[in-house]
C-alpha cells in the first residue's frame, strides 16, 4: 500500500519527468504545463456544480453550519458564481469592470437583481478555516452559460464536489459535464443529496455507478456521500435531546471530515490536476509519434491519402480563403447587429420602465432615481457582456467548422485557442481606452470600464461545441454605471421636477446607447482579426504537419528495405518512449484517487 508520503514523491517526480518530456517534444506545450505547476495552492478550493434544483446552495449551507447563507431556490445569475473564504461575516460583489462593493441583499445579487461577476462571501464558520467553497451555477441543457462558467470555475479548483440528487440517476447533460470536467480536475467526490425523502437512494447511487462506468469510467469508483441538509438544518433548531440523531442521519459530518481531508494534501490534489493535464498533452504526442510509425512503412496508399489531404487544404487555403474571410466577416456583421438590437431593446426597456416610476412616484422621492438608473445600467452592462461571450462563441464555431474538416478540428484546437489567446490579449489598447476610462457626455456622465485589464477569464464551448477541448474566446467585460457628472447635473436640473426628470433620462440614456454601441463594434473588430490570425495560422501548421509526414514518408521509400527497417524501429522506440510515460502517468494518478477520502461504509 502507497503511503502519502510516497505517493507525494512520486506525484512530484512524474510532474518534473514528464514536464521536462514535453518540453522537449513541444516547447510551447512544455512551458504553459510549467506555467501551471508554478501555479501556488495558498488555500484549496472545492467548487460545488451540479444540475439546478439539486440541492447545492442548501448543501453549502449545511456543510457550514450556516442556514440560508448561500441563497436556495433562487435562479441564480447566469455569470454569477459565490466564493466563500474565511473572514468576518460579509460579502462583496466584484462588477464586470472589476470593482467591488459591498453586498447587503446576497439573494438579490446572486440571482441577478443586481449583477456581478462573482460574490465574495466571507464568514467565520469551521470549515472555511480549511477549504475554500465555490457555489457554482446549475450546469446541464438549461443555459449553456451556467456551464461555461462551472467549468471555467473548475478550472481553478484543487477538487470537485459534484451534487447530485436521490430523486433520479444522473442526467445526460450531467455526465457530459462531468466527461468535459474530467479533463481539468483529477479528484472528485459525488454527494447524493435528498436522501431523508427518497427511501430508494441506494439503488439510484449504484445506477449512478454503472452510468459513470459507461460514460465517465474514470468516476466509476469515486466516493458516494449520502447526506441529508434539511436534516442537518433542522438539528441546528432542535431541542438539545433531539440534535444528536438528527446530525447522525444527516450524515453531513462525514462529508464535512472529506472536505478536511481533501484540504489537507491540497499541494498532491494540484500535482495531480497538473499530471492529469499533462496527460493529454502525452496523448497528443503518441498521436503524432503512430503517424511517424506510418510513415515508415511507405505505403502507397496512406502516401497517396495524406498527400491528397494535403493538396486539397492548400488549394482550400488559396481558393476559399476569400471565402472564409467573407464568411468571417458577413457573421461579424450579423451578429453586431444582433447585438446591438439586443442592446436598443433593453435601453428601451430600461427607459420605459424608469418614466413609468417617474410618473407614478411622489416629486419629494425623485431625488432616488440617479442611483435607480445606476443599478439598471449596470445590468445593462453585464447582460451585454454575457451576449458578447455568447456571440463570439457563435461566430468562431461556425467560422472554424467551414475552414475544418472534424479530425482537423480536433487536432487544430489548441492551435487555434493559443493564437486566440495572444491576439486578443496582447493587442495595444484602443486610443482613449484605459482601464477605468470616464466618457464625459454632454447629459452627464457614464463610467465605462473597457480596459483589456479586466478580463471575465477564458469561456468555454462545452458539451456539443467544438471539440471536447473546448474554443476558448476571451472577452474584456464591460461595466457601465453613472458617473458623478450625471448626479451633480441631475441635483442642477431636476430635483422635484417630473418632466426635467425625463429629458435627463433620454439624454442620459441616449448617450450610453451610442458608447455602447460603439464599444459593440470595436469588440467584434478585434474578434474579426484575431480569428482571422488564428485560422490563417491553424492551417499553416496543419500544412507543415502533412509536409512533414509525406517528407517522412518519401524518405522511408527512398531507402532499401533494411533502412525502412531501421526507420520504423526508431520511429517505434519513440512512440513506444510516449507510451511509457502514459502508463507511468496513468499508474501514479491511479493511485492519486486514494487522495479522495471515502465514506466509513465504503472504506
Amino acid at each position: 500500500m502507497t503511503t502519502p508520503t510516497v505517493l507525494a514523491k512520486d506525484l512530484q517526480r512524474t510532474v518534473e519527468s514528464v514536464l521536462a518530456y514535453v518540453r522537449t517534444q513541444d516547447p510551447d506545450a512544455g512551458a504553459e504545463l510549467a506555467d501551471l505547476r508554478r501555479a501556488r495552492v495558498t488555500r484549496p478550493s472545492v467548487v460545488l456544480v451540479g444540475e439546478t434544483k439539486r440541492g447545492k446552495s442548501s448543501l453549502l449551507n449545511a456543510l457550514l453550519g450556516v442556514p440560508g447563507l448561500s441563497p436556495v431556490d433562487a435562479a441564480v445569475a447566469t455569470s454569477t458564481y459565490l466564493h466563500f473564504s474565511p473572514g468576518e461575516a460579509g460579502a462583496r460583489a466584484v462588477l464586470p469592470g472589476g470593482e467591488s462593493v459591498e453586498v447587503d441583499d446576497l439573494a438579490a445579487w446572486a440571482t441577478g437583481e443586481q449583477r456581478a461577476r462573482r460574490i465574495e462571501v466571507t464568514h467565520p464558520a469551521r470549515l472555511l478555516q480549511y477549504v475554500s467553497l465555490l457555489d457554482t451555477p446549475g450546469v446541464g441543457g438549461l443555459d449553456p452559460a451556467h456551464t461555461a462558467v462551472a467549468l471555467d470555475a473548475v478550472e481553478r479548483a484543487t477538487a470537485l464536489l459534484f451534487v447530485a440528487d436521490a430523486s433520479a440517476p444522473l442526467s445526460k447533460p450531467e455526465l457530459t459535464f462531468l466527461v468535459a470536467a474530467s479533463e481539468r480536475v483529477n479528484n472528485v467526490v459525488f454527494a447524493l443529496t435528498k436522501v431523508d425523502a427518497f427511501g430508494g437512494w441506494r439503488r439510484i447511487r449504484d445506477d449512478n455507478r454503472l452510468l459513470l462506468l459507461a460514460h465517465a469510467p474514470r468516476f466509476a469508483a469515486a466516493p458516494w456521500f449520502p447526506v441529508s441538509a434539511r436534516l442537518a438544518e433542522l438539528a441546528l433548531s432542535a431541542p438539545a435531546s433531539e440534535q444528536a440523531a438528527l446530525v447522525d442521519a444527516s450524515q453531513i459530518a462525514g462529508l464535512q471530515h472529506a472536505l478536511v481531508d481533501l484540504a489537507g494534501r491540497g499541494h498532491q490534489l494540484q500535482l495531480a490536476n497538473v499530471l492529469r493535464t499533462a496527460r493529454g498533452e502525452l496523448a497528443r504526442l503518441e498521436t503524432a509519434a503512430q503517424a511517424r510509425v506510418a510513415a515508415a512503412e511507405a505505403d502507397p496508399e496512406q502516401q497517396a491519402r495524406v498527400r491528397a489531404d494535403r493538396a486539397a487544404l492548400a488549394a482550400r487555403k488559396r481558393t476559399e480563403s476569400r471565402h472564409w474571410t467573407l464568411l468571417l466577416s458577413s457573421e461579424t456583421q450579423r451578429a453586431r447587429t444582433e447585438v446591438v438590437g439586443k442592446l436598443r431593446t433593453r435601453i428601451a426597456a430600461v427607459q420605459q420602465d424608469v418614466t413609468a416610476g417617474i410618473d407614478t412616484s411622489r416629486r419629494d422621492t425623485l431625488a432616488a432615481l440617479p442611483q435607480q438608473l445606476d443599478a439598471e445600467l449596470q445590468a445593462v452592462a453585464v447582460a451585454l457582456s454575457q451576449d458578447l461571450e455568447v456571440t463570439f462563441r457563435q461566430v468562431a464555431e461556425t467560422v472554424l467548422a467551414e475552414v475544418f474538416e472534424a479530425a482537423e478540428l480536433d487536432q487544430m484546437l489548441a492551435q487555434v485557442n493559443a493564437t486566440l489567446r495572444h491576439t486578443l490579449e496582447s493587442a495595444p489598447p484602443r486610443d482613449g481606452a484605459a482601464d477605468n476610462m470616464l466618457i464625459a457626455l454632454s447629459a452627464g456622465g457614464i463610467a465605462f470600464m473597457a480596459g483589456r485589464g479586466a478580463m471575465l477569464g477564458a469561456s468555454v464551448l462545452g458539451a456539443g461545441g467544438l471539440a471536447a477541448g473546448g474554443l476558448l474566446i476571451p472577452v474584456a467585460g464591460i461595466g457601465l454605471g453613472l458617473a458623478a457628472g450625471g448626479y451633480v447635473l441631475y441635483r442642477r436640473r431636476v430635483q422635484t421636477d417630473r418632466q426635467q426628470a425625463r429629458i435627463w433620462l433620454r439624454d442620459v440614456l441616449g448617450e450610453a446607447r451610442a458608447a455602447l454601441s460603439d464599444e459593440i463594434s470595436y469588440r467584434f473588430t478585434d474578434l474579426q482579426y484575431a480569428l482571422s490570425v488564428a485560422v490563417d495560422d491553424a492551417v499553416e501548421k496543419r500544412l507543415r504537419e502533412l509536409d512533414a509526414h509525406i517528407a517522412d514518408i518519401d524518405a522511408a521509400a527512398a531507402e532499401d528495405a533494411a533502412g525502412r527497417a531501421r526507420r520504423r524501429a526508431a520511429a517505434q522506440q519513440e512512440r513506444d518512449t510516449v507510451r511509457a510515460r502514459i502508463t507511468q502517468v496513468d499508474e501514479v494518478l491511479s493511485r492519486a484517487a486514494a487522495l479522495t477520502p471515502a465514506p466509513k461504509e465504503e472504506s
